[in-house]
């Protein structure tokens, strides 16, 4: 049995390789991914409950994959990241396990990267202003991520804790070809992005719909329950929104408090990532149109970048 750690996990999943692999996975009719099972888990001392997932995937004379998540809000006031997880690899003829390695750091690629399919399609050619809207360990990811498919020459940080969003600009400073700066003004900046990434765990809209410009693309990846949100109502309402899976997807609060409030429905929906993949190079009408990438991650994704880990 194999074992590999993050730093391996890292090397084994460089932005060109886990983008086109997750491409492929999108399109493949062979690969399944039945629903997540999730449950709630009390935490002591009053904190928010954590959550469990679990998420398997497979391909028929393939592999298994199944990964188990942990959820726990609170943490970081511990200095501990948001998600927790691990990623078991089985062989799906003879059932043997193959090997498992951290999901921490497999989640935290695989997600930047399923956003940046996206940006691929929905982000305009000419966009050069990034906006990554949260500190964690999914953010510098996200960044490099979206840097990889758009020329970005600017790239905002923004997040609550000052400390943080300094480490997260040391950290990727010299892996972008961009002036990546902190914001204090999260409003200013979105009013001036081209593009916007938020990977928070908040509980209230930080993308405010109204300040939106003709030709953005957000990126919505932190929410994944119905109390979780990153943008509001107007947001949502103004854009042509894209999911990477509509029956998770309308679990995530950006969707089902818009449509719990009557100004979105399910319908509205243009599509998933299968269909963004197997659609043109651009899914987008025009540079006007606003653009929406709703995503709570989908176990194919994991399938996707635990095949290159074992690889």
């Amino acid at each position: 049995m194999q074992a590999m750690g993050p730093v391996e996990v890292a090397a084994a999943l460089p932005w060109s390789a886990l983008i086109a692999a997750i491409e492929e996975v999108a399109v493949d009719e062979t690969a399944v991914s039945p629903d997540r099972t999730l449950h709630s888990i009390p935490v002591p001392d009053d904190e928010a409950d954590a959550t469990l997932l679990l998420k398997p995937a497979w391909t028929v004379g393939g592999v298994i994959v199944v990964k188990v998540v942990s959820v726990h809000p609170d943490n970081g006031a511990r200095d501990l990241p948001m998600i927790n997880a691990g990623v078991l690899m089985f062989d799906a003829t003879t059932g043997v396990l193959i090997g498992a390695c951290d999901g921490n750091e497999l989640t935290a690629r695989r997600t930047a990267a399923a956003s940046a399919v996206a940006a691929k399609r929905l982000a305009r050619e000419n966009a050069r202003h990034l906006l990554v809207v949260g500190t964690g360990a999914l953010a510098p990811r996200a960044l490099q991520a979206h840097a990889h498919v758009r020329g970005f020459e600017r790239i905002s940080v923004w997040g609550r804790r000052p400390a943080a969003v300094t480490a997260l600009i040391d950290e990727v400073s010299s892996t972008v070809d961009a002036d990546v700066r902190a914001v204090d003004d999260l409003d200013a900046a979105v009013a001036s992005a081209d593009v916007i990434t938020c990977a928070t765990g908040s509980t209230e809209p930080l993308v405010k719909g109204e300040l939106l410009r003709p030709g953005t693309h957000v990126d919505l990846v932190g929410a994944f329950n119905a109390a979780m949100r990153e943008s509001d109502d107007a947001a949502i309402a103004r854009s042509s929104v894209w999911v990477d899976t509509v029956d998770d997807a309308l679990l995530a609060g950006d969707l089902a408090q818009p449509i719990a409030g009557g100004v979105f429905t399910a319908d509205d929906i243009r599509g998933d990532l299968r269909s963004l993949v197997s659609g043109p190079p651009s899914a987008r009408t025009n540079d006007q149109e606003i653009t929406v990438f709703k995503s709570v991650g989908t176990a194919l994704e994991d399938l996707a970048a635990a095949r290159l880990v074992f690889d």
